[in-house]
């Protein structure tokens, strides 16, 4: 039987704009002592970014929405070092697809699920695309032919997967009950 450590780790999925890099900011404050390694999905898309078409309008926009627009080899190289070195103490991963891919979910010790109502979620997106420079109607369209669908398929069905399910509005005790169940895990 083998007595050497490994890292507790922890996949961090939700909807877009729902909370999961907020929550992910939050825990690497709050075990910072632990030096914990964090993986943010959105770091591995293919650039430049695939186009998909839109089901109902046909329009054309970029991907970020679905598995195939990550460099997933690149990715999972990098998790399986950071999960196979004694050293680290936590790993964290956060992403659209953070609950989907087999190849992570076996890895993990939590499933968290960052869960925000899509209205919500759509404002925090208009928010922070404005930001980027782009117009409300890029916004809208895009998230209307695309972001809710591929939220349909392929993130809200991993709720399922998730060991635990945080509201993203963060205004109770969510981030003390998420560091509970890791540092009780890390023992």
């Amino acid at each position: 039987m083998s007595t050497e450590r490994r890292p507790y780790v922890v996949g961090i999925g939700g909807g877009t704009c729902s909370g999961k890099s907020t929550l992910t900011g939050y825990l690497s404050e709050r075990f910072a002592d632990d030096n914990p390694v964090i993986f943010n999905m959105d770091k591995y898309f293919i650039k430049p970014f695939q186009t998909t078409i839109a089901p109902i309008t046909g329009k054309p926009y970029p991907e970020v929405n679905h598995p195939s627009a990550l460099d997933l080899e690149r990715m999972f190289a990098d998790f399986r070092a950071a999960v196979s070195n004694p050293e680290n103490r936590l790993v964290i991963i956060e992403g659209l697809f953070a609950l989907y891919l087999p190849e992570l979910l076996e890895h993990y010790d939590l499933k968290i699920f960052v869960d925000l109502k899509s209205d919500a979620r759509l404002v925090r997106r208009i928010r922070r695309h404005l930001e980027r420079g782009d117009t409300f109607d890029e916004i809208t369209d895009r998230y209307i032919d695309t972001v809710r669908f591929r939220h349909d398929e392929l993130v809200e069905p991993t709720r399922w997967r998730a060991d635990l399910v945080l509201n993203g509005t963060f205004y109770g005790k969510e981030v003390d009950v998420a560091e509970t169940v890791i540092r009780a895990g890390m023992r």
